[in-house]
């Protein structure tokens, strides 16, 4: 008897021109929890719109450095993927069984570049030796912390190969992650600094004015692995759609290399 005076209460109500009252539309449940280093921003975020338009939940991405995050994950922060700027954290959380170890796949690959000002007309031929010191003229080089960070660790590793990091590290504007290194340089608070090529080419305001040689230092690899902690449903779905062709080409047009 409810349900049939619930249907000729609604149908009155129709005739009357009210409409029914609906319940308010619940608001769309959100994707998968991506812990990823500063690097990525623009390039995952359109991957992550990529993903949204085939119908999915959008991701919810959070930006930092590898090892910000990866101590994150260390200390049980919620999250579902983990996508690193270098091996060394991934391999960190590895050994502590904190990743599932059949997701770690390593699919894209970067560059290091010395950047200026955009209104600079510093440029430099990168080889052993090289003057980058007195380019300073007394300020700082800014790059990631290179006790912890990445972009910092390749970038010692580089400078030191070509001989010339004992001239520098007590000139160092350390940041926190890539992206600040790269912000103390396009508002002039750093003559120079070591970011990687998709950072300079996502800020206008700093331009490129010199390419450290991949040789000089370890491969730039970035692995994507699923948490071991992981509870989203779509997290392996989105993972597996991030090393496919069609979201590598998307990195690619960020600048990144793909594997």
């Amino acid at each position: 008897m409810a349900i049939l005076y619930r249907a000729l209460a609604a149908a009155l109500a129709v005739l009357m021109g009210v409409a029914p009252q609906l319940a308010p539309a619940q608001a769309p449940a959100r994707g998968p929890l991506v812990l990823a280093a500063a690097s990525l921003q623009e390039s995952l975020s359109a991957a992550a719109d990529a993903w949204t338009r085939m119908g999915h939940a959008r991701p919810v991405l959070s930006f930092a450095a590898s090892s910000a995050l990866a101590r994150q994950i260390e200390a049980k922060a919620p999250a579902d993927l983990f996508v690193s700027a270098d091996e060394a954290w991934m391999d960190y959380l590895a050994q502590r069984k904190l990743i599932a170890p059949d997701s770690r796949v390593s699919f894209l690959t970067n560059r290091l570049v010395i950047i200026a000002h955009a209104a600079s007309r510093a440029r430099f031929d990168v080889k052993p030796g090289f003057a980058l010191a007195a380019a300073l003229g007394g300020g700082r080089l800014a790059l990631a912390d290179p006790d912890a960070v990445p972009a910092g660790r390749y970038a010692r590793e580089a400078l030191t190969a070509l001989k010339v990091w004992p001239g520098v590290q007590g000139s160092l504007a350390r940041a926190e992650n890539v992206r600040a290194a790269l912000a103390l340089v396009a508002r002039g608070a750093a003559p120079l600094g070591i970011v990687y090529a998709t950072d300079a080419r996502a800020e206008p305001a700093v331009r490129v004015a010199g390419w450290i040689p991949a040789a000089a230092h370890a491969p730039i690899t970035y692995p994507v692995a699923r948490l071991a902690a992981a509870t989203h449903p779509d997290a392996e779905a989105f993972r597996r759609f991030l090393i496919s062709a069609e979201a590598k080409a998307i990195f690619r047009r960020f600048s990144f290399g793909a594997r």
